[in-house]
């Protein structure tokens, strides 16, 4: 997901995405963890999605309160 992907979805589709991608990234984890995946560099890009959708919610936080 790019970051002007993350931009268009509203702030409550923000947080369904961030609730899914944790669970995702606790799953690629386990399942790492039990038995190698084959391509280990989908939590290192579940992780970073994570904290993009993070950060656009904070921005969001913080523009609102500035108002």
């Amino acid at each position: 997901m790019t970051q002007a992907d993350i931009k268009q979805l509203s702030t409550n589709d923000l947080r369904d995405r961030v609730k899914e991608e944790k669970s995702s990234l606790a799953k690629l984890k386990l399942n790492h963890t039990v038995s190698p995946i084959e391509n280990p560099l989908k939590i290192t890009f579940s992780r970073k999605t994570v904290a993009r959708l993070k950060t656009e919610l904070r921005t969001r936080e913080l523009a609102e309160v500035k108002k």
